[in-house]
């Protein structure tokens, strides 16, 4: 074939795809004044397959329903006891980065010497970045001083990490993203991993990818509001059945600049659900919301939607029974409408007898920013069982006696 008719090729399948992706990008805006009350205009919307979307509008509004129950009757908080917090601690924190093997440069701090006896990674959450583990930060510090030595990373596409091409947002890329920030962070010594949410996910990857390290290297784990399958089951994953979803995904692969056009309408589906999951109770602090939601706005939009389908159809399980070997502490909010409390049971029950299993009343997805005392004690327990030396809890005890004797 020549050149100009290779380029003429090119130029009609480039006009396909721009057309394509601005229908796209109408059928957005067309399910989102539907989902305002709007009257759907007549034509192709009307088409069942579009329509089907609605049922994922649907549970927008149950979640909305749920939330709006929970706060009847009851008194929104007054005094805000996170109202002055500084939630940018980390970025003070020494700073470094890793680059993956596709070349993406994954933003990360540490906290705690060196060469300190244990090393525990943190792994955020789907729209979240490193600074959700904010609480954890600052508690951890003070309760391990330098016997521990923390790491935390920006996952690919979220907070300071770079962005990447969109087919790398998969379960499987983000497990082999750990293993370089574990090569490169932690080259030696023993390692207990924490995740959230998605991070959990990341770590079963990482598990079922590299079963070697677990027992040898990695020490212990924690899989925090998580599942080791797709959320097809919850309120999300009734989301995630949206034809709109497809379309904006389709417009980010195809036809990126025209993603844009559709910003707004696909932050309109999966905004309301991620907000009302997110806490337990109304009572939360205004502070520590504001802060959430900051992180959630500031996803790119590709990001959200391409690791929104990496969470419908991964499946992690296999990864389970590797935890099994070490020991593992499994946490959910029991008001988590995400990543449902049955799914952290069923995790747990693989992984016994060395696994501890922390359920918090009342608390929603983010349980590790609503009720961080809970979970910190929960982490706390598990290094100690982790950690064969036993220095951290002996660490510990002498500040408990230097506190009790001051």
């Amino acid at each position: 074939m020549s050149d100009k008719a290779s380029k003429r090729r090119a130029r009609r399948a480039k006009r396909i795809d721009d057309g394509l992706a601005r229908s796209a990008a109408k059928n957005i805006e067309r399910l989102a004044k539907l989902a305002r009350g709007e009257k759907p205009a007549r034509g192709r919307f009307k088409d069942a397959r579009w329509m089907a979307g609605v049922a994922g509008l649907a549970a927008v509004g149950t979640l909305a329903g749920v939330s709006a129950a929970r706060s009847i009757g009851k008194p929104h908080p007054v005094d805000d006891p996170h109202a002055t917090e500084d939630f940018t601690r980390l970025d003070a924190d020494r700073a470094s980065v890793v680059t993956t093997a596709d070349g993406v440069a994954l933003a990360v701090r540490e906290v705690g010497p060196s060469d300190a006896p244990l090393t525990v990674v943190f792994a955020h959450g789907f729209c979240m970045c490193m600074g959700a583990y904010h609480f954890q930060r600052a508690r951890l510090e003070e309760e391990w001083g330098n016997q521990v030595r923390m790491v935390f990373y920006d996952q690919r596409g979220h907070g300071q990490s770079g962005r990447a091409p969109i087919e790398t947002y998969t379960m499987e890329q983000l497990g082999l993203d750990l293993e370089i920030v574990l090569q490169v962070m932690v080259p030696r010594g023993p390692v207990v991993l924490v995740g959230h949410s998605m991070g959990g996910m990341t770590i079963l990857s990482h598990a079922r990818q590299f079963p070697e390290h677990y027992g040898s290297r990695v020490v212990g784990a924690a899989l925090i509001s998580s599942a080791a399958e797709g959320v097809v089951r919850s309120p999300l994953g009734e989301i995630l059945k949206n034809p709109a979803l497809e379309a904006v995904r389709f417009a980010a692969r195809y036809s990126p600049k025209l993603v844009h056009q559709a910003r707004g309408s696909a932050r309109s589906l999966i905004g309301p659900v991620l907000r009302a999951a997110a806490y337990g109770d109304e009572n939360v602090s205004p502070a520590v919301v504001a802060f959430s939601e900051k992180m959630i706005h500031e996803t790119p939009i590709e990001t959200m939607v391409e690791f929104l389908h990496a969470l419908e159809v991964h499946d992690e399980s296999a990864g389970v029974f590797i935890l099994a070997k070490i020991p593992t502490m499994v946490a959910c909010g029991d008001r988590d409408l995400l990543t449902l409390v049955g799914s952290s049971r069923a995790m747990a029950a693989a992984m016994m007898p060395r696994c501890e299993l922390v359920i918090v009343p009342g608390a929603g997805h983010l349980v590790k920013l609503e009720r961080p005392e809970i979970i910190d004690d929960a982490l706390v327990r598990l290094v100690e069982r982790a950690t064969p030396s036993k220095l951290v809890a002996l660490t510990r005890r002498l500040r408990e006696r230097v506190r009790g004797s001051g």
